[in-house]
């Protein structure tokens, strides 16, 4: 009794002392008092999913008291003991629900104590309270109901929009009290467009070109000027890399090499030739089932083939032939369809209505492959697995001229291709490949969009037609959304992997709808939907940020100012190299092996096979662009690991990002960073101009602008500091010199190069050289 009082009097104590919180994930700042409509979507099932669908939710196998709260027919029904229903439409007060959650007796109170799920706090028990008065209506999910588009949202400065976007920003800037920021200082905003369209630091001619140009039309023909290079193909294609989890090795113990480099060259092609993206997404899910399918099609399906493989001995085929559909399986679902339908593998999802009979169903489309789960060890390696696409160097020069190979030798990639008699497809239990239950047949998921037989046929190339109908609610915002986060640093909806229940409501949910219409009205045109959100205001803005809208809105959800975002570890390799002038601009082609610290793939291998030791490449192959870099999925790319780049070996569809130590050791040590300077010092060395004006010049080639009398000042101390040093020092400016296997000028002092080394090492040390202001 004694324990209950306290229990009690906690829970009291917790509901008196707690501030009113944000209901939405997205973050609002309005409370449920500010709310015209209550909404079931954005609203109610946030808490439901958060409190109760663990237990009252889709996943029979978990549920309790036999109680379904994801669906109305659930709710209003008559409960199992005949005491009461868990809610009645217009009377919180009958409803069982309602008094459970106000309850302070931890033995009736619901969530139970024992779930751990936390009480509802006061705003969230006057929501369902309001909710269930005004008739307790449920709604389809917000994501699973096709998008509409709706009018342009009326706002009080009309002048300030640019383009559609900026309406709906706009209008929800207003809401919130806010006003937009002033527009981004031009080398600020060539920077940032820049590194967004090619993930290069603008060249100083560009530089010099755009802060001259003063007619109306300059930002926008900048703009169609970096989308019309090369550069945007190589840019676009990373962050679809980190989907379809693109690796230059097996993984495993053993870790092989493998030659899926050819497919890079196509998706890079794709985008710089602006291939619509639902033919780009069915040429990747099934261009071996279209009818005719050439060679460049059947190259496309590699994107479902990029997953690990092993090569060890002992293991049991069937066992690594349904982890390959597995993965298949989550890729195609987080990558495409936002969804994290792998929860159903083993049982019916927690909080999605997506049953592991749904999951199986979906799995049966990638089950038909002749894939092989095991096809021998690493002493019997080849460098593409069943089914495999041989490419010769006669349809390289013919047909397939955007593979980048001079070699003579064939290529070998692992791509898809069905077997001739259908294989069964059973429900695993517990999702273990040995336990093989009721047969069903190929469907995708009925809570996105019906899939219609009569339609589509039950295969890749039926799934792929469902997957880019018009009608299907998912794809295009989707894709829209994975866009956005390449801009913005995160997406409209901040949950990008998870467009589910438990996955963050988008923070302008207008807005994503009708740009997703916009998107698929306009062909799928991705380059259109690139060029409208860099020539909206809103991406325009400054990123200075005022103290009292950080206060207020601190992870800027209402983009009332432009964001502020470290570059991706790739383009922080592509902005040293290409502002000290070592870049090799040469596009696609074979992967690489710059600079690595030595021994680090020697303590992890089984010491077997062509990767067992890191042979490091020689000349100009040093200094391709980070994307090249040779990614072994046991020991990716330290460097890149260290700035969160994606190890690659399962479908990522937003990288973390971490601010460490080791960031900072990497940019003082690197060797290319060290290389870079020292070269770029050379060069300027050899320049007929004062030193004042070499320190100006680096520091615009490096940080994109033109430095301050203060940085100008310092910068010049610490030259002539460092120049005085090495004076004395001349064998420590030999030392600081002797880095990277660039070739050195001949001509140059060294004691003053050193100085200037050391002064433009300082300037990629910069917080604001690596970082999209």
């Amino acid at each position: 009794m004694l324990r209950r009082i306290l229990l009690a009097s906690i829970g009291l104590l917790a509901l008196g002392v707690m501030i009113v919180s944000c209901f939405q994930k997205n973050g609002t700042l309005k409370t449920s008092t500010d709310l015209e409509e209550v909404s079931y979507n954005f609203h109610i099932r946030p808490i439901l999913s958060d409190k109760c669908f663990a237990c009252h939710g889709p996943d029979a196998q978990k549920r309790e008291a036999g109680l379904r709260l994801d669906v109305a027919e659930g709710a209003y029904s008559k409960l199992k003991d005949g005491n009461g229903f868990a809610i009645v439409p217009g009377s919180p007060e009958q409803s069982e629900v309602f008094k459970r959650i106000t309850s302070l007796d931890p033995e009736y109170q619901m969530p139970t104590p024992g779930s751990h799920l936390g009480l509802l706090n006061e705003d969230e028990i006057a929501l369902m309270r309001e909710w269930i008065e005004k008739g307790a209506k449920y709604e389809n999910h917000w994501a699973f109901t096709a998008p509409k588009q709706g009018k342009l949202p009326e706002v009080s400065d009309t002048d300030w929009p640019k383009n559609e976007i900026d309406y709906f920003v706009l209008a929800k800037m207003e809401e919130q009290g806010f006003a937009p920021s002033a527009t981004a200082q031009k080398a600020y905003l060539l920077k940032r467009l820049s590194f967004d369209l090619n993930g290069l630091p603008p060249s100083l001619a560009l530089q010099q070109q755009f802060e001259k140009d003063d007619s109306g039309s300059a930002y926008e023909k900048i703009v169609d000027a970096l989308i019309s290079k090369a550069a945007f193909g190589e840019k676009m294609s990373v962050r679809w890399l980190d989907i379809a989890r693109y690796a230059d090795s097996y993984g495993y113990q053993d870790d092989e090499i493998r030659t899926q480099w050819p497919w890079r060259d196509w998706v890079i092609k794709a985008f710089n030739e602006n291939m619509p993206y639902d033919k780009f997404v069915t040429w990747q899910l099934a261009g071996d089932m279209l009818p005719n399918a050439n060679k460049e099609q059947v190259l496309a399906t590699a994107f479902l083939r990029n997953h690990k493989y092993t090569e060890e001995g002992g293991v049991i085929p069937e066992e690594y032939r349904i982890e390959y559909n597995l993965d298949k399986t989550k890729t195609y679902s987080s990558g495409l369809l936002g969804l994290t339908v792998e929860c159903a593998q083993c049982h019916d999802h927690k909080y999605d209505p997506i049953s592991q009979e749904d999951y199986y169903r979906m799995f049966a489309f990638f089950n038909n492959s002749k894939e092989k789960g095991f096809e021998g060890d690493v002493s019997q390696s080849v460098p593409a697995k069943t089914p495999i696409l041989t490419i010769t160097k006669a349809e390289i020069e013919d047909k397939l001229r955007f593979i980048n190979h001079a070699d003579t030798s064939r290529l070998l990639v692992s791509v898809m291709g069905e077997n001739e008699t259908l294989r069964p497809t059973h429900i695993l239990d517990r999702g273990v490949y040995d336990a093989p239950g009721k047969v069903v047949t190929a469907k995708a998921l009925k809570a996105v969009m019906k899939f219609d037989t009569t339609r589509y046929a039950q295969n890749r190339l039926g799934l792929a037609q469902w997957t880019v109908s018009k009608e299907n609610p998912l794809t295009a915002r989707v894709f829209v959304n994975q866009i956005w986060q390449e801009f913005f640093g995160k997406g409209i909806v901040k949950s990008t992997g998870d467009f589910g229940m438990q996955g963050d409501l988008p923070s302008h949910p207008a807005l994503l709808d009708w740009l997703a219409v916009d998107f698929m009205n306009h062909g799928w045109d991705m380059k259109r939907l690139v060029k409208q959100i860099v020539m909206s205001a809103t991406y325009r803005q400054s990123a200075v940020a005022d103290p009292k809208k950080t206060e207020k809105d601190p992870d800027n959800i209402y983009l009332s100012r432009g964001s502020r975002v470290r570059l991706p570890a790739e383009f922080i390799r592509d902005a040293v190299l290409a502002s000290s002038g070592l870049l090799n601009q040469k596009i696609g082609g074979f992967s690489v092996k710059p600079y690595q610290p030595k021994g680090l793939w020697e303590s992890a291998t089984s010491g077997r096979g062509v990767l067992a030791t890191y042979i490091q490449d020689k000349g100009d192959q040093l200094y391709r662009r980070g994307m090249y870099t040779f990614i072994k999925l046991t020991v990716p790319p330290p460097t890149m690991i260290i700035f969160d780049g994606s190890n690659r070996d399962q479908c990522e569809v937003q990288r973390t990002n971490t601010n460490t130590p080791l960031q900072a050791l990497v940019m003082l040590n690197d060797p290319t960073v060290l290389e870079a300077s020292r070269v770029m010092a050379e060069h300027m060395m050899l320049k007929n101009s004062k030193v004042e004006e070499k320190i100006r010049e680096s520091f615009q080639r490096i940080v994109c602008r033109q430095p301050t009398e203060k940085e100008m000042t310092l910068l010049l101390t610490y030259y002539k500091e460092e120049a005085s040093y090495f004076a004395k020092n001349k064998k420590g400016a030999e030392q600081v010199l002797a880095v990277g296997e660039y070739p050195h000028q001949a001509k140059v002092k060294q004691e003053e190069t050193a100085a200037m080394m050391r002064v433009i090492n300082m300037l990629y040390n910069m917080e604001e050289t690596i970082t999209k202001s």
